[in-house]
Parts: structure tokens; sequence; C-alpha cells
């Protein structure tokens, strides 16, 4: 199922004040493929986001994304005093070989590449740790609102699914009206037929009975009726179970369109090869949109 969710963090640690944000959103998906995107320093938790997000989440290509800002302003300034020195005797010693060149400012020898770096305070191996633990407390509450967002998805299409299942459930039962009164329609059809032929011959009532016995056996559709009746059965049951369902639908719809072929195959009323089709047709449906759930 398709959801978004958008988690924002925030720690003090010393003088260090970090905010970031989770951003999880998914697509459709058999199974569970996680992809993310995390800041230099954090490809360590990669694995945990994994397995938290399987506690959580099922099916689905889901796409992560760690954004970290830290407004600390203190700054270290850290100056290179020989490569500073070495710098200000050259500049003297060029100016005493050319009195014409001005002496170099401090400005301009400090702004000389290397001579000063500024380091942000960096954190200690147990601010780090405390960090990382929030930043992961976060995903799986980020992970826990996608689902909420997929269960609201997940409502609409179950609408729609029991919608189809039910058009499904009366094309069934008007398949089995008709089965009901196939023995006499194929009785009548053979009569029909051996008067076509000729009014003189002579066959036994045995012999038509054993025929329309055969014709009735081959057309036979009781036991394909009776497994749809029960894979719908199923699926209603499904539809409201409260758990993932996805996979064991998708199963279903393989088993209601096996029926359905051999509905139509067997079928020797053209009013039932019509069903036959249009239930095909639905079941296609239903199976577009299970491809959609969990």
């Amino acid at each position: 199922m398709t959801g978004f969710a958008r988690v924002n963090g925030n720690i003090s640690l010393g003088e260090n004040n970090i905010n970031w944000s989770w951003e999880i959103k998914s697509v459709n998906g058999k199974n569970l493929d996680l992809k993310y995107r995390l800041p230099t320093g954090f490809e360590d938790i990669s694995l945990l986001l994994k397995n938290k997000a399987a506690e959580v989440l099922s099916r689905g290509s889901v796409s992560a994304f760690l954004e970290i800002n830290n407004e600390n302003t203190a700054k270290n300034v850290k100056i290179d005093e020989a490569l500073l020195n070495q710098l200000t005797a050259q500049a003297i010693n060029l100016c005493q070989q050319h009195p014409e060149i001005p002496m170099a400012t401090a400005g301009e020898l400090l702004s000389q590449r290397g001579v000063i770096e500024i380091e942000e305070n960096s954190l200690n191996e147990d601010d780090l740790q405390k960090l990382k633990e929030a930043i992961l407390n976060d995903f799986v509450t980020a992970c826990k609102n996608l689902q909420t967002d997929r269960k609201k998805e997940g409502e609409k299409i179950k609408t729609a699914l029991v919608a189809i299942l039910e058009k499904i459930s009366d094309i069934t039962a008007n398949i089995e009206k008709i089965f009901e009164t196939l023995p006499e329609k194929l009785k009548e059809k053979l009569f029909t037929q051996i008067k076509a032929v000729s009014d003189e011959v002579n066959i036994s009532e045995d012999r038509i009975a054993q025929e329309i016995v055969l014709l009735v056996t081959r057309a036979d559709i009781k036991e394909e009726i009776d497994r749809l009746k029960t894979h719908i059965k199923s699926a209603y049951n499904l539809l409201d179970a409260n758990e993932a369902v996805g996979r064991r639908l998708d199963f279903l719809c393989q088993e209601l369109n096996r029926e359905a072929n051999t509905t139509c195959s067997k079928a020797s009323d053209i009013a039932i090869t019509n069903m036959g089709m249009e239930l095909k047709a639905l079941i296609e449906q239903f199976r577009e949109q299970v491809q959609n759930i969990e």
C-alpha cells in the first residue's frame, strides 16, 4: 500500500543542539524492501533500520530519508603556528629584499590555506550513541505512522474489494441457477437433434437416458461452483481479519481464476460461458486491487 510519514526529533548533548527529520514513504510491493539515505557517519545503523522496519511493516517498497542538523555555535579554532611562523618569516624577508612591496597584514597571513582550521565540537562516543538511539526510536515512530496512513488507504481498498466480491458472488449464484436447469435443457436439445436427423429413427428411452446422463456429467460444474462459493467466503473472512492478508488473498485469486477457467471450459450453455468470462474479468480486477494491500 502507498503511504507517507514524517517525524521530527531534537536532542541537546552538551553544547550541541541537534535536530533531525525522518521522511518515509511506501509504494506497492509483494515483499518488504527498505531503501534508505543516511548522512555520513550513520551508515552503521542501516541493519537496525531493516530489523525495526520489519517489526512494523510486512510488505511494500519503503524509502527512508534521514536529515540531521547540528545547531552548535561553539567552534574550536586551531592555528598551525609552525606554518604561520614560516609564512611570517618569508614575508619579512621578502619586504627586506624588496622594500617597495608592502608588508603582509596579519589577516592576510591567517587567511592562507592551512593556517586556520575551525572545528565544531564533536560528539563523544556516549553522546553519539544517545543520538543514534533517539534517531532509531523516531524511525520506529515514523514506521508506525506510515502503517497508520497505509491502513487508511487499506480501508478504501477494502471497500472496493468488497464491491467486486459481491459481483463475483452474484454471478456465481446466477451460474448455479442456470446449472440447476441444465439437465432439462440438455434433454430438450438432444430430442431436438434426434428429430432433426429423422422422425423415423428409433432410439430407446434407455439409450436417450444414457446420453443425457453422459452430457450432464461432461457439463457438471457443481464442484466448481461449490469451490467458488467457498473461496468467496474465505475472501470475505480475510478482508475482515485484522492482520496482513495480501499474500493469502493473492493466492485466493489464483484459485478463483482456476475455477472460473474450468467452469468456462466445461460449460455447455452459452449463458454460463458468458457469465464465466465476466467472472474472470472481475477476478482480475480483484487481483489488481489485492496487489495494493499488505
